[in-house]
């Protein structure tokens, strides 16, 4: 795939609205361990909100910042914030209603850029940082011109990161003062967004 259209794009939000909300209970059992237990229903009620100011975009730029507005105002706590900027972040750096690979991963890194002026988590806190930071750096690292490899590749990055952080202590929030209670189990956050990934990529199947 060279390019990505608004029409793609929206079909890969509805794909990973579909597979978070199969996972919804997974996600919240997993937050249940070091957190409130309701992050899966945050995930879904913000792919909702997303969804519906995504509708009738034609344009990415404008798309994508209704689409982090309307995130949050609809949802609150962290999901809220966190995804809400990473979409606004990526509203920053895309135009037009067709990007090619290169303008594809300026996209995705100013999402992630946003979202690291929200929090200061990084990779090894075990937090969702540990699954969307790879999954960027492994799609800016790539040479690859094709859409769907580039987003194969950030996906299997963001399922490993996710899978790391099972070995891995809680350091940061207020998580943290689990300690090493909290190895043993999967982010519910990093497991999530890595979720997206996934469904993102089989939407180009």
């Amino acid at each position: 795939m060279k390019l990505l259209t608004i029409e793609t794009f929206k079909a890969m939000l509805n794909q990973a609205l579909t597979c978070i909300k199969a996972r919804e209970d997974e996600f919240s059992q997993l937050d249940a361990v070091i957190g409130d237990g309701d992050h899966g229903t945050a995930m879904v009620t913000a792919m909702n909100a997303a969804i519906k100011a995504a509708a009738n975009g034609t344009e990415f730029k404008s798309m994508l910042n209704e689409m982090g507005f309307r995130i949050m105002l609809e949802t609150s706590g962290s999901t809220s914030t966190l995804l809400g900027a990473f979409f606004l972040g990526m509203s920053d750096h895309a135009s037009g209603t067709e990007l090619d690979a290169k303008a594809v991963k300026l996209m995705f890194a100013g999402g992630l850029g946003n979202v690291q002026k929200q929090t200061q988590a990084k990779k090894g806190d075990k937090t969702m940082m540990d699954a969307l930071i790879p999954a960027i750096e492994a799609m800016q690292a790539s040479a690859l011109e094709d859409i769907k490899e580039l987003l194969q590749v950030a996906a299997q990055a963001a399922r490993q990161g996710a899978e790391e952080t099972v070995q891995m202590k809680v350091n940061f929030g207020r998580a943290r003062n689990y300690g090493d209670r909290s190895i043993g189990y999967a982010d519910s956050g990093a497991t999530s967004w890595s979720c997206m990934f996934a469904a993102f990529l089989q939407a180009l199947a």
